[in-house]
């Protein structure tokens, strides 16, 4: 992108023109930042719905359109009395690279227990191009400051629109994932939410990013926008499916020595997929190349299964493929022809907003949301098994091994009595 004057006009389809200065054009131009055109927002979601090809590169710089639009509006109220220009200019640059850091296909790769995105951020800010472009920025430091509001580190008051309950980046992939994957579940009231945002005082003295209580009724809709969208995209079924075939694609051929996680962390999707396809097990690469999806033995809403029950499935993947490998043979399956899926997010709904009052008082969170929030997270997940062939599996057994600690499951794995 050449740049002939101070700042360039991009052309989006959600918001239309967004206008990029001098200072983040040059960021847009770099090596880095150029990789986020080849890594899809929604990972395997396109084999669901076909348009959801849209990238981590246009998410980003809706994020930085948005952030513009939030600092603008929070100025003309005069509420950024305090905070200087270079700290509004480094939260903007804050946002538009807030995702450098990402694996390819979504957050699949930190499912299977790599580092997340935002730990590696600032690994991706130190390369020479970035490090280079940030400079012409005038702001000290900026490349280690970005990464501490990325990874939510910052003592910054505007610490809360890169990261937190209602940061910009939640705002902009709902509406854009909603609008590309031709869906009215990811509505969400954006000019409400952002002409409420409030940089609040609160009792300790610490200024942060609040809510005024007239937006409550746009953060309920943001509520309820992610639920619809967990529940009928990221985790429909056949997203689920792809994505656990991904996952274990991946983790296999890391294990047996043919894939760098360090390389896995700066490449794209296709380079991703075509090395894998060129692996000894390249069945499931192949598979997924065709949709030729795994089907589900099992699928159970969260509801019938007893709570706390299957954490280990979400969060020990080494356990995980164990367990499988013996359900499969259990089966009659060959290894890795059969997959758990339980996905677990809880800060997905999670509302730790400060709520400024129509009398300017300052409520500490705003909490009543909070039952509905963790209710529509359980209503939202569902526990599957996935397998190459069709098989009938009794659902109850698969409860029961959800309902094993981590440690009882360790030894049934060890033990040469059958899970089933």
């Amino acid at each position: 992108m050449r740049r002939s004057q101070e700042f360039e006009i991009i052309r989006d389809p959600l918001w239309s023109n967004i206008r990029v200065e001098a200072d983040a054009a040059a960021v847009v131009d770099t090596e880095p930042f150029q990789r986020l055109r080849y890594i899809r927002q929604l990972g395997h979601a396109f084999l669901v719905y076909p348009g959801a090809t849209h990238t981590r590169f246009e998410h980003a710089l809706g994020a930085y359109h948005l952030a513009g639009r939030a600092l603008s509006l929070l100025s003309q109220r005069g509420a950024l009395e305090g905070i200087d220009a270079e700290e509004a200019n480094l939260v903007r640059l804050a946002a538009l690279l807030h995702d450098i850091g990402h694996y390819p296909f979504s957050h699949a790769l930190e499912e299977a227990g790599l580092p997340s995105h935002e730990a590696l951020a600032a690994e991706h800010l130190a390369h020479p191009d970035l490090r280079a472009a940030l400079e012409l920025s005038g702001i000290p430091d900026a490349a280690r400051r970005i990464a501490e509001l990325i990874s939510g580190r910052s003592q910054s008051p505007l610490q809360g629109l890169i990261s937190g309950s209602l940061d910009l980046d939640k705002i902009e992939y709902l509406t854009r994932d909603a609008r590309m994957c031709g869906v009215p579940y990811g509505a969400v009231d954006v000019d409400r939410l952002l002409h409420s945002l409030a940089l609040v005082t609160l009792k300790n003295g610490a200024r942060c990013i609040g809510i005024h209580e007239k937006g409550a009724s746009a953060l309920e809709s943001l509520l309820f926008a992610k639920y619809q969208m967990y529940r009928n995209v990221y985790w429909h079924h056949a997203v689920r499916s792809a994505t656990a075939m991904f996952k274990r694609l991946v983790r296999e051929a890391i294990a047996a020595g043919e894939l760098d996680p360090a390389w896995i962390a700066r490449t794209t999707d296709e380079a991703l997929m075509e090395s894998l396809r060129r692996l000894s097990s390249a069945t499931l690469a192949e598979r997924l190349r065709r949709r030729r999806l795994y089907k589900r033995a099992v699928d159970l809403p969260a509801t019938e299964v007893p709570e706390n029950a299957g954490s280990w499935i979400a969060e020990d993947p080494d356990l995980t493929a164990l367990v499988e490998d013996r359900i499969a043979a259990e089966l009659g399956l060959g290894r890795g022809e059969a997959l758990l899926d339980f996905p677990a997010k809880p800060e997905m709904l999670a509302l730790d907003l400060p709520l400024m009052t129509r009398g300017g008082e300052v409520e500490a969170a705003q909490v009543s949301l909070q039952p509905v929030a963790e209710m529509l997270h359980q209503s939202a997940r569902r526990l599957r098994l996935f397998v190459a062939e069709q098989r009938k599996v009794d659902w109850s057994q698969i409860v029961a091994l959800a309902e094993r600690t981590a440690e009882e499951m360790r030894a049934a794995v060890g033990s040469e009595k059958p899970l089933l």
